[in-house]
């Protein structure tokens, strides 16, 4: 059964690709044993602009102490502008992950500024990475700046990036966009080869205790898979990207049911942080299994099989869709309220 998958030009034997997390690509020796249990690509964690800043500023700091006891001494050390500092630990994992692994290694970025996305993009791309996906974390929180403002800033992202590089570029978006079809096919104008479906906004908590702001990182679970799921069906045919899916996939029906919406690839975290990298062999097997009780020969074959593309209008595969769902009677309803 061949499993393989087109993603961003990049022939990948699975649609299994360990999605971007620190605690798995953060030390390099690491990703051989993601690879021998069946990751077909691995998306490293994002390098974040401010890390960067923080590593200038930190040097800065410790090359001024002592510059004011003697006049002389403040010429002892250049500017920081012109002192060699940036991403150089990230750029060296990209070599690193290059020589302990054959699959493709694709690099995260998530800048602040229109000079930092183009700048730590060409220097991905000069230290060897396979693509760049470009993680839009940043949350709109000033109310004085409108969504036609945030949204013209990620779209020149996107461009500017694209004309600096040759890196094939997916983008990672969020799904808090007032017209998400609109802003996919926008992206696809500006540069995007593939779109990554859909990145989480982690939210703090409050600690009442010690009245703090805490974070608490929640790894997904099954139901989070759902909204993917939904908006790759109904994008599919009608943006020319590729999509991969994230959040939620922990299973082989999970990843069966995302190719058929029409993703080329699934990202997976949460699942090998809970059990492991075997959960990524015991997943490739079920496909091979499910495909062969199928009797269908290649995963692809599959793809968007159960897109929109079975609708001609999205407006009414959405609409058909949610009647069905209210009418279907398969609710979850509380036993206290059962029988009376």
């Amino acid at each position: 059964m061949d499993l393989s998958m087109d993603y961003l030009g990049l022939k990948l034997r699975s649609p299994l690709v360990v999605g971007a997390a620190a605690p798995l690509s953060e030390r390099t020796e690491q990703l051989p044993a993601l690879e021998a249990a069946g990751a077909s690509a691995i998306v490293l964690h994002s390098l974040f602009e401010e890390q960067v800043e923080a590593e200038h500023q930190a040097v800065w700091q410790h090359l001024e102490v002592g510059s004011h006891h003697y006049a002389e001494s403040l010429t002892y050390a250049p500017e920081p502008t012109w002192f060699p500092v940036g991403p150089v630990h990230y750029l060296r994992q990209i070599e690193q992950a290059k020589q302990q692994v054959q699959i493709p290694i694709i690099a995260s970025l998530n800048g602040t500024s229109d000079s930092g996305w183009v700048d730590y993009a060409r220097r991905i791309e000069d230290a060897g990475a396979d693509a760049l996906e470009l993680n839009l974390y940043a949350l709109p929180v000033d109310p004085d700046r409108s969504g036609a403002e945030v949204e013209a800033q990620y779209l020149r992202v996107v461009e500017q990036v694209r004309a600096a590089t040759q890196l094939p570029l997916a983008v990672k978006l969020s799904p808090f966009f007032s017209s998400p079809g609109h802003m996919a096919r926008q992206f696809a104008q500006a540069g995007a080869q593939a779109l990554v479906l859909f990145n989480r906004f982690y939210q703090p908590d409050i600690d009442i205790e010690s009245l703090e702001v805490v974070p608490r990182l929640i790894l997904s679970n099954p139901q989070d898979q759902r909204l993917p799921l939904h908006w790759i069906a109904l994008l599919y045919g009608q943006v020319a990207v590729d999509f991969a899916a994230t959040g939620g996939v922990q299973r082989a029906d999970d990843v069966i049911r995302m190719v058929m919406a029409g993703a080329a690839t699934t990202q997976m975290v949460g699942a090998i942080l809970r059990h492991g990298p075997d959960v990524l062999t015991r997943i490739e097997s079920d496909l091979q299994t499910w495909l062969a009780e199928h009797d269908c020969p290649s995963l692809a074959l599959l793809q968007g099989c159960m897109s929109q593309q079975s609708c001609p209008a999205p407006d009414r595969f959405e609409r058909v869709q949610y009647l069905r769902s209210l009418q279907s009677g398969t609710w979850a309803v509380p036993e206290v309220f059962v029988g009376g």
